[in-house]
């Protein structure tokens, strides 16, 4: 008996979805795939991609303020808080307080994991970039500012009136 088997997408198929639609899939096909990876490799570090970021920019940032962090990282104060608590209690940053504020420093575990989990990930992203010429990466910058900017420009109607 022969089992009916779910066509695939054919060529035609795909091209008949629109522009933006077909933009779109591609970039998240594209970043799901970087991801998993990227988190595989954080995971050799004891890191998620999350921790990492958060050491990632306190590295970059040292001194930097809970809140500073935040803001750069588009979390709000109660995850970043959990991530710094997290991190904190693993031993990679310590937090001074400087009046009512808290200032994130890395430790030196800190500064270790950090440099470990970047010279990894650059490795990664350097193998993910290679078929393109660093001409084309950089125009692959470029396309992906100017979307971003486009971003900032863009908003959603409003569909609750």
């Amino acid at each position: 008996m022969v089992t009916p088997q779910t066509p695939q997408p054919t060529r035609r198929r795909r091209e008949e979805l629109p522009l933006p639609v077909r933009a779109w899939v591609r970039i998240m096909r594209i970043y799901n795939r970087i991801d998993r990876r990227s988190a595989e490799g954080m995971r050799a570090w004891g890191l998620s991609p999350a921790r990492f970021d958060v050491i990632n920019h306190a590295g970059l940032n040292e001194g930097a303020t809970q809140q500073e962090l935040a803001d750069a990282l588009l979390v709000t104060k109660g995850n970043i808080t959990q991530l710094l608590d997290s991190l904190e209690r693993d031993g990679l940053i310590r937090r001074d307080k400087c009046g009512r504020m808290k200032r994130v420093y890395l430790t030196d575990a800190g500064r270790e994991a950090r440099e470990n989990a970047m010279t990894s990930h650059l490795e990664l992203l350097t193998r993910t970039l290679n078929g393109l010429s660093p001409e084309e990466q950089q125009t692959l910058v470029t396309l992906l500012r100017k979307l971003e900017r486009g971003l900032d420009t863009c908003h959603t109607p409003n569909t609750a009136d």
